[in-house]
């Protein structure tokens, strides 16, 4: 694979109604950014058994994809995501992984609830992700979709225990430089159209009390190509004879 491209899937109504705030987005962008890798998307959606498996499907068909999922992966009538993995990625079935199964078994042999061993039914081929937290295992398919409890306590070091075993030599070092100019961004439209495109840019307009602001970020894993589709920037706003600052805004 090339550079992977990182999308999570949040899944729960309680989110969207509001009555839990969610934390997955913040940990899995400041998580990518700080490994070097390029977070492409979050999605955040009910606990809707269509909706889970269409997204995962879309996410599977873009470029590159790899899917953090969390949540529905658990016992209750409102855990639908391991049926929708399967339909969007397999073959549609569930069937018992024997060492989850196990686990579970020799935790509720003394209980008359026995939910909890529907748990261990997991798409075909799916692989287990250790939960250091209460040992209640999360799955993968093919080495890029992982699917992972909703609770965070649990679901961010297996996060972490993803990007190091399967990741780890795929992180680019991106190089960064920004400044911020004290103008329109329509003044850098031109500019923008003509950068490389190993080469991100972007800009930030906000208006204050006296006046426009931008803040233009160029971006890239070439050093060298970066630093020269700045100098282009810096000259433009010398040239234009625009103040600026080197280093600032957000």
């Amino acid at each position: 694979m090339n550079t992977p491209n990182f999308y999570a899937l949040i899944i729960g109504t309680e989110i969207l109604n509001g009555r839990r705030a969610d934390s997955h987005f913040e940990f899995v962008r400041n998580t990518l950014n700080r490994q070097g890798f390029k977070f492409s998307g979050s999605f955040i959606i009910e606990d809707k058994p269509w909706l889970i498996t269409n997204t995962i499907a879309y996410i599977a068909s873009l470029p590159n994809s790899i899917l953090f999922s969390f949540g529905g992966i658990g016992s209750t009538p409102d855990d639908h995501t391991r049926l929708s993995a399967s339909k969007a990625l397999g073959d549609g079935e569930l069937y018992f992984n024997e060492t989850f199964k196990q686990k579970i078994e020799d935790r509720i042999r003394e209980s008359t609830n026995r939910h909890p061993i529907n748990m261990a039914k997991l798409p075909k081929g799916a692989k287990l992700i250790p939960n250091e937290v209460n040992g209640m295992y999360g799955f993968s398919l093919d080495n890029r979709f992982f699917f992972m409890p909703g609770f965070p306590e649990m679901s961010h070091p297996m996060v972490e225990h993803i990007l190091n075993k399967y990741f780890n030599d795929k992180a680019k070092k991106e190089y960064r430089y920004t400044l911020t100019a004290l103008c329109k961004e329509n003044e850098f439209i031109d500019l923008m159209k003509l950068a490389p495109k190993e080469v991100d840019v972007s800009s930030l307009p906000k208006l204050y009390s006296d006046g426009w602001r931008t803040t233009i970020s160029i971006a890239s894993s070439n050093n060298n190509l970066a630093k020269q589709e700045f100098e282009k920037y810096l000259k433009f706003l010398d040239n234009k004879n625009i103040n600026y600052a080197i280093g600032e805004g957000e």
